[in-house]
Order: structure tokens, then sequence, then C-alpha cells
């Protein structure tokens, strides 16, 4: 399993905005093959800062969702309410024997 975690901060007095423009790009996603799970959390301590938790059954779907147009649409609309790209974090999950 592949877990990404994607921090990115929106402009000051921009961040319901960018929430509401995820929406339709969370639904999407969460519908896509492969899609274990994909949250947007919200920063307690500094309201501009918002992060995608992702879980991905393999590597080629987390690849295929980087293709899809509905995440390309919510890139470019939420584009002049943040500041700077993403920065993305991949995790590989690991399974303990138990």
């Amino acid at each position: 399993m592949i877990v990404v975690i994607a921090r990115f901060e929106a402009k000051k007095g921009q961040r319901d905005k960018v929430v509401a423009l995820a929406a339709p790009c969370i639904e999407a996603t969460r519908k896509e093959a492969g899609c274990v799970s994909y949250e947007l959390m919200l920063n307690t301590e500094c309201a501009e800062a918002l992060v995608f938790v992702e879980r991905w059954e393999s590597r080629a779907a987390l690849d295929a969702h980087a293709k899809t147009a509905h995440l390309a649409a919510f890139k470019d609309a939420r584009a002049p309410y943040v500041e700077g790209p993403s920065r993305l974090t991949l995790f590989e999950a690991t399974e303990l024997e138990g």
C-alpha cells in the first residue's frame, strides 16, 4: 500500500474556498480503482495549512490518479487561492507479522 501526505497552504482567508473546490475532486477520487482512502485534513493550529492523506492499493493506482481530469481541474481551480504547489511525501506501508 502507498500512503501519500500532500501538504499545501491556502492564502490567508481562502481556506474555505479551497475546501469547497476540493469537494468534487475528493468525491471522484474516492471512486477511483485502487483508492483505499482520500481525506482532506484541516490543521487545528494554522488555519491556512491543509493536508491530503491518501491511501492507495498500489503505485500504479496512484500514478493513474495523477493523470485524472478531476485532479487537474482541482489544481487549476485552486491555483489563485493557494501558496505554491503541494509538497508530497510518499510512504510504503508495511504489515507487521504478529
